[in-house]
């Protein structure tokens, strides 16, 4: 029920228009950043209230959705050493994202495990890893990528065509608002289980050809 109420909190939040936010924060900063700290993100507050660009503002939201994206997968048996075993999150492209990542996940668990954040260069990819996000709009680019990292269990991307490509969900920026599909059959193929919370908050759910 705390997660629940918590990814609707940040689904209001993400799909508050991305300039409207730096403007908003720019004078309710502390009370966006306390709310969203009782829900469960860490975000610093000294960000939130010098945040100058709307790509740092978009790299917070997305960062913060990467992390819960992790509460609502459930992964097969074997993509676990042991009980103990960490949830490893790559990030490919964006030692940036990796970076505010790693902030996020500080001292916080998802599925009773801990996390894990690495940043990865282009061909350093195919270690295991639960979640890969491939940072950056390059068709080609993330297509070559995903070919070259079939241990990933839930990629996420942010190219137009992250979908067809074989990633799980594909960020994409609509009115200003940062918004994500969802495709089922990349999961699947995956073995990996998503909440039905997750799809009822994703822009678009693909089953078979998208």
């Amino acid at each position: 029920m705390i997660r629940h109420c918590y990814f609707r909190l940040l689904t209001r939040f993400a799909r508050r228009p991305l300039q409207g936010r730096v403007a908003g924060w720019a004078l309710a900063g502390a009370a966006t950043h306390l709310a969203l700290f009782a829900s469960g993100v860490v975000l610093p507050a000294p960000a939130l209230a010098q945040a100058g660009s709307i790509q740092a503002l978009e790299r917070r939201v997305k960062a913060a959705f990467l992390y819960k994206f992790l509460a609502y997968a459930e992964f097969p048996a074997n993509a676990f050493g042991d009980s103990a075993a960490p949830l490893m999150i790559g990030v490919v492209g964006s030692d940036e994202m990796a970076a505010e990542l790693a902030r996020v996940v500080v001292g916080r668990q998802a599925l009773g495990r801990p996390i894990q954040v690495r940043s990865l260069r282009e061909g350093e990819h195919g270690a295991p890893v639960h979640l890969l996000f491939v940072a950056g709009n390059d068709n080609a680019r993330t297509a070559r990528i995903l070919r070259a990292a079939p241990a990933a269990l839930m990629p996420v991307t942010e190219c137009e065509l992250g979908l067809q490509y074989g990633s799980v969900i594909n960020f994409r920026i609509i009115e200003d608002r940062v918004r994500f599909d969802v495709s089922l059959d990349s999961a699947e193929k995956n073995n990996v289980k998503l909440s039905s919370r997750l799809l009822t908050v994703a822009n678009r759910v693909v089953k078979g050809a998208s």
